[in-house]
């Protein structure tokens, strides 16, 4: 998901929803951002495949931060992760990373 400091707006890949706090845990964010997103769909069809999308937006951001924090070194990253090299190898293949 994308945060930003000012404006709200949709489109079918990307959650944009404004800050309201700089405090705001993680799972205020995506439940700001999700209520955002259903806002702006107005009663229109378009919530599909939003388990995916959720993911896609949370993981990308997520696996780039990690292996940054890591100096790309996978093995760490994985242990930071608590996932299995393999698992992060496929997620950063998935997402070109």
């Amino acid at each position: 998901m994308s945060f930003e400091e000012t404006g709200s707006s949709m489109n079918a890949e990307t959650f944009v929803v404004e800050k309201q706090s700089r405090e705001e845990s993680l799972s205020d964010c995506v439940r700001d951002a999700l209520n955002s997103y259903f806002a702006q769909l107005d009663g229109h069809a378009g919530a599909n495949n939003l388990f995916q999308l959720v993911m896609e937006e949370v993981e990308r951001p997520l696996f780039q931060t990690v292996m940054e924090h890591t100096h790309g070194n996978q093995t760490r990253a994985a242990a930071v992760l608590g996932i299995s090299r393999s698992t992060l190898r496929k997620k950063l293949a998935h997402y070109d990373i």
